[in-house]
């Protein structure tokens, strides 16, 4: 297993000072924004797939530094009810999942998005429960209409280039859970898969080493997000897990992202690794750092030094002892 991190977190810095830091950090591998909620800083889309010498210098920059591109990443909502912004995610997603197959990458991590209530609808609607019935027939319509169809072409396009499509399981969106996406991944094909990220698990209830079991029987693990969640319960049982609080309310949020440690202790972020490796996985576990109380240089060197202790990095030998 290789540490990686998401580039987002140095829009501050140019692309060859970027990587010169995280190469210094002793990170092996990058994920790259190309757009949508990561920006497009260090890659510009139209150019890279226009210009064969501009993709050719871009990965000499990052072969140089013995780096790699775990992944490029396009987050945004494709399927949303505001057609512009469906349309812009639409064309960024297509574009990056070529890019990858022009640059040998094999993933492209995004959220699957969620729509509206009809076609008429202007703002996205996220049904959590299944009474009142009409809940239950809005998520019907939404799957059988919007999702299923829409993420059946970009499927059959991934494959036909052999990509793998990371969709991070995040509450809000239609697939946020290993059943939404395991129900996503059998209606279209094994292109579909999670970049799975604790964070949003531990929040939603959801035991992340269970997940990795889950996920990991089905080969439906492509990417790992490697972010940290503090629960405090004492707020919890005030608002909930489903708090709609400003991030910024640190003191009385149910939960806040933290960096790597800071929410679970280095022990259980061992057992995932552990687990990861058992469950067939053993490609990256990419920092992103959203902790709202660290800086972003502390807060990333913190979670490589944590994810140094505990990650596996080579492949174990015969069982020499049996």
């Amino acid at each position: 297993m290789k540490i990686g991190v998401f580039s987002v977190l140095f829009q501050d810095k140019e692309f060859e000072e970027m990587l010169d830091y995280v190469a210094k950090s002793g990170v092996k591998m990058l994920e790259i924004g190309t757009g949508g909620n990561p920006g497009d800083q260090f890659c510009a889309l139209d150019d890279l797939l226009n210009d064969e010498f501009q993709r050719k210098s871009f990965i000499e920059a990052i072969q140089q530094r013995g780096l790699e591109i775990s992944a490029l990443s396009c987050h945004n909502n494709p399927i949303s009810p505001d057609q512009r912004e469906a349309q812009e995610a639409h064309d960024t997603l297509y574009k990056t999942i070529k890019l990858a197959s022009l640059l040998n990458v094999p993933v492209v991590n995004t959220f699957s998005g969620v729509t509206g209530s009809d076609d008429s609808a202007k703002y996205p609607n996220w049904p959590v429960t299944p009474w009142p019935t009409v809940y239950t027939n809005i998520l019907e319509w939404q799957w059988d209409e919007k999702l299923v169809p829409f993420w059946k072409n970009v499927a059959d396009y991934a494959k036909s280039l052999d990509i793998k499509i990371g969709i991070e399981l995040h509450a809000g969106f239609l697939v946020h859970t290993p059943h939404t996406l395991l129900k996503l991944r059998a209606a279209t094909n094994d292109a579909i898969g999670a970049n799975l990220d604790p964070s949003h698990l531990w929040w939603q209830g959801i035991d992340p080493i269970a997940a990795i079991k889950i996920l990991g029987k089905e080969n439906a693990i492509h990417h790992f997000h490697a972010k940290d969640t503090y629960i405090d319960q004492e707020n919890v049982n005030m608002y909930g897990l489903t708090d709609m609080q400003p991030y910024g309310n640190i003191q009385t949020r149910a939960w806040t992202f933290r960096t790597v440690g800071y929410g679970h202790n280095i022990q259980e972020w061992g057992d995932m690794i552990s687990a990861l490796r058992i469950n067939g996985y053993d490609y990256v576990v990419s920092i992103e750092h959203e902790d709202p109380i660290m800086s972003i240089e502390e807060g990333f060197n913190k979670a490589v030094n944590n994810l140094k202790s505990v990650n596996i990095e080579n492949h174990a030998p015969d069982l020499w002892w049996t």
